[in-house]
């Protein structure tokens, strides 16, 4: 092989290589800043990992809101209908944050409670996220319970 190929094959082979490092760094970036939703059962199974940041999705259980006086700090469960997990969150609750409606939280688990840094809820009376109103509905039915499971909008 000449001297000319050689360089060339060597130039190429670099490009390729360099090429699927910067692939494989964004693909890792990437995978980062991805938030999974999952449900109280789905934590509790283990599916959603030990630190990683994810966001829980369910219905406010009734009876769980808890906020001492003059404090931020508020506590209430996230329900499925399978299963209730502790949400610990500091700050500011949206205006239409209440016990049996829809919310989703992004945060991590520790120590068993999920630690919220944000608090989304339902904007209107109707909606609920697909990937919750999916999965409550599938609990309605494993538990037979009556009435219209709730329904996702788009």
């Amino acid at each position: 092989m000449n001297q000319v190929r050689r360089r060339r094959l060597i130039f190429v082979g670099l490009l390729v290589l360099a090429a699927a490092i910067a692939a494989a760094l964004i693909a890792l970036a990437l995978q980062r800043n991805v938030n999974y939703l999952y449900t109280p059962t789905d934590v509790l199974k283990g599916d959603a990992g030990g630190h990683a940041r994810f966001r829980l999705g369910g219905m406010v259980a009734a009876g769980s809101f808890k906020r001492a006086q003059g404090s931020m700090e508020a506590h209430f469960d996230v329900d499925d209908g399978d299963a209730r997990l502790p949400v610990v969150y500091t700050g500011i609750l949206p205006d239409l944050f209440r016990e049996k409606q829809a919310v989703i939280a992004s945060g991590s688990m520790k120590d068993g409670v999920f630690v919220a840094d944000q608090v989304l809820a339902k904007h209107d009376e109707n909606y609920m996220p697909k990937e919750v109103a999916d999965k409550m509905a599938e609990a309605h039915r494993k538990h037979a319970v009556p009435g219209q499971p709730p329904a996702g909008n788009n």
